[in-house]
């Protein structure tokens, strides 16, 4: 009887190590295992692999859509995965979900053939997981090609009519609260809020602020790799993939990275009606630093010092390095706005941008989205209140207080300064129509505060609320 002769085992591949893939995913456990932010860990490890000849520049801006793109649309993909796996999605292990969902992402949100992106995970998978489980990666990511996105949109999210919040939320990669809170402040409109969601999904280019008096615009602009602000005059917006540190302005201090609605909060508290002396403003919170030395710069071409209060030693510091050189007095101190450590009616101009939920620069941290929950707010609105009352406290009257936050959420905005002034006890305050001070901005509403937005100013979705102290 005779048998088949027996097929030689084959040898064994090693698998193929491939650097965009690998850094991507070392971005997407530092995100997930240490908290990290894309937009803080990614930068450094992008220069040293650029540094080392890892990646070229082609490498680093696939490695970067990598990272990004699946961070934003991770609710997404998440729905998706869970279609194709055969138990919870929370009992895998969160390094092989970083993997299919990196697979998932070049599957459906780039132009990575199909075979091309399951092959390159099994890859990733290999390395980093073992062979065990790139089985399991493979396996996942085949069914996942069975429809693009917009079909399997349609398998995992229920029609608009039948559940709108639920349908926005997957179609657009936004937790559900969020979009219910988003929708709130829209007033409902449908077509503002898929707007809105739509530009939170936009990769927004990097803008900078010239510092006046040190640098200008035109400096900024005159090797070609920005173009002006729309709004702020000290506003420049880089080229899709500039780098900021390649300016000599931005290296030297003189200019600095800064959302132009953050330009444009700090530029209507400076200008603000005021009655009597205009010597001393605050910044009391003034981490990382970007408004305070605008702040400062604005503060000196008056003859007017700045003091720039924050309570995390770590981030004074940062304060202080973005305020060396400025041409006029501003000093960094650590210091709680709610415990002040100054006299009772010693500033002129009070800003505090207060710490918030940070749901208007989605754009900015995308992993922001999945990370903040709606029990946040209660801790988040007290301590903003407190700000909001510490301010008050420290203006004179006669002076200027502006509250923002870079979250558009009512409980963050209007319903914190409608608090804090219906329960003021011997504080006289007046609201200040804040529209006139962000001149050529559309869209700015009713009045009397201002609220920015990504899909009608292309700016981070800042709120601002100037009050004037009467007594």
């Amino acid at each position: 009887m005779s048998t088949r002769p027996r097929r030689p085992d084959r040898p064994y591949r090693k698998p193929r190590r491939d650097p965009v893939r690998l850094l991507a995913f070392d971005a997407l456990r530092a995100v997930d295992e240490r908290g990290a932010y894309a937009n803080l860990v990614l930068p450094p490890m992008l220069a040293k692999a650029r540094a080392d000849g890892t990646l070229d520049a082609r490498d680093a801006a696939l490695a970067t859509e990598l990272v990004y793109g699946t961070l934003r649309r991770q609710g997404t993909y998440d729905a998706v995965l869970a279609a194709c796996v055969d138990r919870p999605l929370r009992e895998v292990d969160p390094p092989v979900l970083d993997v299919l969902s990196l697979g998932a992402h070049q599957l459906l949100g780039t132009r990575i053939p199909s075979h091309a992106a399951v092959s390159a995970s099994v890859e990733l998978a290999r390395c980093v997981l073992g062979d065990g489980r790139a089985k399991f990666v493979n396996a996942v990511l085949r069914k996942v090609t069975a429809h693009d996105l917009d079909g399997w949109l349609e398998r995992v999210a229920p029609p608009f009519d039948e559940d709108p919040e639920q349908h926005l939320a997957l179609v657009h990669a936004h937790p559900r609260w969020i979009v219910s809170a988003l929708w709130d402040v829209l007033g409902g409109d449908r077509e503002g809020i898929e707007s809105l969601l739509a530009a939170d999904n936009d990769r927004p280019r990097v803008t900078l602020a010239a510092r006046p008096g040190r640098s200008t615009v035109a400096e900024l602009l005159a090797d070609g790799r920005a173009e002006p602000g729309r709004f702020s005059p000290y506003a420049a917006r880089l080229a899709e993939g500039g780098e900021p540190g390649a300016l000599d302005p931005v290296r030297e201090g003189r200019a600095g990275v800064q959302d132009e609605g953050s330009q444009l909060v700090a530029l209507a508290l400076a200008n603000a009606p005021l009655t009597g002396r205009d010597a001393r403003w605050l910044d009391g919170c003034a981490g990382p630093g970007g408004k305070a030395a605008l702040l400062a710069a604005l503060a000196a071409e008056r003859g007017a010092a700045l003091v720039a209060a924050e309570k995390q030693p770590h981030r004074a510091r940062l304060v202080a390095r973005a305020l060396a050189g400025n041409p006029g007095p501003a000093h960094a101190v650590v210091a709680d706005g709610t415990r002040p450590a100054w006299r009772p009616g010693t500033f002129d101009r009070v800003l505090v941008d207060v710490p918030c939920t940070g749901l208007g620069a989605l754009r900015r941290r995308p992993e922001a989205r999945w990370r903040r929950r709606p029990e946040d707010l209660d801790r988040l609105t007290a301590l903003q209140r407190d700000l909001l009352r510490g301010a008050l406290a420290a203006v004179r009257p006669g002076g200027v207080v502006g509250y923002a936050t870079c979250s558009p959420h009512l409980a963050e905005t209007r319903l914190v300064v409608g608090d804090v002034l219906k329960g003021l006890d011997g504080i006289g305050v007046e609201r200040v129509d804040a529209r006139p001070l962000l001149p050529g901005v559309p869209a700015l509403g009713e009045g009397p505060d201002v609220q920015l937005w990504p899909h009608l100013h292309g700016t981070d979705a800042m709120y601002l609320s100037l009050l004037r102290r009467t007594r």
